[in-house]
């Protein structure tokens, strides 16, 4: 062994002791006659020490290093006289008796620290540099915990971990597959799994009862900070449940993760809200619920007002913003310009300000009088000091924008606290959503997706009013996970597949194998998948999952490091049968 001992392990009860470290030099100091030397290794940082008057020729070898040069010191471990703190070691420190330079460093191109001087794009292209800093480890250290925890936990509620294949056929429904040629058949193309959602599926159907996996999942879409073209799920089905066995015991998986990775503990069940309640009153499917601020509707209070844009608007509503009235025109301009942006959607937005003395003052005083003002602030149940912000315009575009408002302004107001968990289910989805450019239904969540019971019978009468068995977990405005009790009848399956414009030659070429899987004795059975990644993110407290992933992609889907994707030689294409397009300027 090279070392006896990491660089993060010694301590005052290791005093006069003999010991060999090996690491990396973090820095390099010199004080007069004395050099000192961070050593680190993934477990942390021991300070080494040269002394010039004890052995100068040890000392001068010692100052020849370098950042990142990878050393191995033996010494005998002494107390520290001025203590460190902030260092787990931070009591002791390593007299070096003999040194050995293992491999020396070229020096990087930024500093390996938590505060780095590395921007994104260098720190991507040498991201075996960027895993050294602490900060970055610590959330690869905090991911394999999780992934730990889950399996024990997964394991008691008997559970089986069973892996699915990663190369596929392609289901053109939701987001684009990631396709890959055969060579063994030619002009035929694998896909990347979207997620393990048929495979599970079987399992249930040959008898697996509770199956899960650790499972790479591909999407070809556009990326954003949670999301990745290749990212990780927790997968999850069961046989023989109902829904709200499933809510229970992931329930309880959420509650597990939190107490023992965060000391987070819940004294009430989560919360369960219908999704027509989320949109509603949040206008989102993922609702933020550590703050208030639900949406009030107006259309009925806002009539015959003479002001054309709340006249010719179908929808009105809006949010009361407490202890906001003293906000100044700037501020109320910086809003009204936020509420404009492209991604935001608004044309424009009204204001009250609800007075001190009881009066309101509002951008619309014009059109609307002192008593149609105050029915506005009672039905918004604001007080004196509040400030009420308002949107106009089609339904869900409208809830849309108020809903980015309403986040503004609670990051304003410092009401998102990511040190505080508000968790919830979203249940009772829409089974289908209408498209209009391709005039048919697609399944909100998936195709297997089962409806409610009660509403099965508006398969052929109302589609859109179907409901699914489907659900969220949220949390901090974070869709967690989410699933279904699943489709297991072959005969509601195909009518599913039929509301959704699928021909039977066409549901039989993509899922005749599950049609006839569930031919031969299918199970009740459901599931759901939480997303690692944006787990882990919440629990390091990250903006962007990029940051818990060791090797990730950039927003425009590339590995800046390994130059991926990248273009193959001609013989690879042959081999393949492949001719290349060149895309249109």
């Amino acid at each position: 062994m090279y070392r006896s001992h990491t660089c993060g392990a010694l301590r005052l009860s290791d005093e006069n002791k003999q010991v060999t470290l090996a690491g990396w030099v973090q820095r390099l100091r010199k004080m007069g006659g004395m050099t000192f030397i961070d050593l680190r290794d993934r477990y942390g940082i021991t300070q080494l020490v040269f002394n010039q008057e004890v052995n100068a020729a040890l000392c001068e070898q010692a100052n020849k290093l370098g950042r990142e040069w990878v050393i191995q010191a033996t010494g005998t471990v002494k107390a520290r006289s001025n203590r460190n703190a902030h260092l787990d070691t931070g009591d002791i420190e390593l007299i070096v008796e003999s040194l050995n330079v293992l491999n020396p460093s070229d020096t990087p191109p930024f500093t390996i620290e938590d505060e780095t001087d590395g921007g994104d794009d260098i720190r991507m292209k040498y991201r075996y540099l960027d895993l050294r800093r602490p900060i970055v480890r610590r959330n690869l250290e905090l991911r394999h915990r999780m992934v730990m925890l889950v399996r024990q936990y997964l394991d008691k509620q008997q559970f089986i971990e069973v892996e699915t294949p990663v190369l596929i056929g392609s289901t053109p429904e939701g987001a684009r597959d990631f396709v890959v040629p055969s060579r063994m058949n030619p002009n035929e193309f694998y896909a990347l799994p979207q997620s393990p959602q048929l495979f599970k599926q079987l399992l249930m159907v040959a008898g697996y009862d509770r199956y899960f996996q650790i499972a790479k999942c591909f999407r070809d879409e556009d990326l954003r900070a949670d999301r990745q073209p290749e990212f990780t799920q927790i997968d999850c089905e069961m046989s023989f449940i109902e829904q709200n066995d499933v809510l229970e015991l992931f329930e309880g998986m959420a509650r597990y993760l939190f107490s023992e990775m965060k000391g987070v503990t819940f004294d009430q069940p989560f919360l369960r809200m219908p999704w027509s309640e989320a949109m509603k009153f949040y206008g989102s499917d993922k609702p933020d619920i550590r703050f208030d601020m639900r949406f009030v509707e107006l259309k009925e209070l806002t009539e015959a007002g003479l002001f054309t844009v709340f006249d010719n608007a179908p929808y009105i509503a809006g949010i009361a913003a407490k202890g906001c009235a003293t906000y100044t025109r700037k501020q109320l301009d910086e809003l009204t310009d936020f509420v404009k942006r492209p991604q935001v959607g608004a044309t424009g937005m009204v204001y009250v300000r609800c007075e001190a003395d009881g009066s309101y003052k509002s951008s619309v005083d014009k059109f609307y009088g002192q008593e149609q003002l105050k029915r506005w602030a009672e039905a918004m149940s604001a007080q004196p000091g509040d400030l009420l912000l308002i949107l106009s315009g089609e339904a869900a575009k409208t809830r849309k924008a108020l809903c980015e408002l309403r986040l503004e302004m609670g990051n304003r107001l410092g009401l998102r606290d990511k040190n505080t968990f508000a968790p919830l289910w979203v249940v009772d989805f829409p089974m289908f959503e209408w498209d209009e450019e391709t005039g048919r239904y697609f399944a909100m969540h998936h195709p297997f997706t089962s409806p409610k019971p009660e509403d099965i019978a508006l398969l052929d009468s109302d589609p859109g009013q179907v409901r699914a068995n489907a659900y969220d977990m949220v949390i901090n405005g974070i869709e967690l996970g989410g699933g279904s009790i699943r489709i297991f009848d072959s005969q509601l399956q195909a009518k599913a597949f039929e509301v959704m414009g699928f021909s039977k030659e066409q549901a039989e070429r993509q899922f005749g194998f599950l049609m006839s899987a569930f031919k031969y004795g299918a199970p009740p059975h459901g599931g759901l998948a939480f997303g690692l990644d944006r787990f882990v993110s919440l629990f390091a407290g990250l903006d962007s999952i990029r940051d818990c992933i060791a090797f990730p992609k950039n927003n425009a889907g590339r590995d800046v490091m390994i130059n991926a994707p990248s273009h193959i030689d001609q013989a690879q294409l042959d081999e393949l049968y492949l001719e290349l397009k060149q895309p249109a300027k």
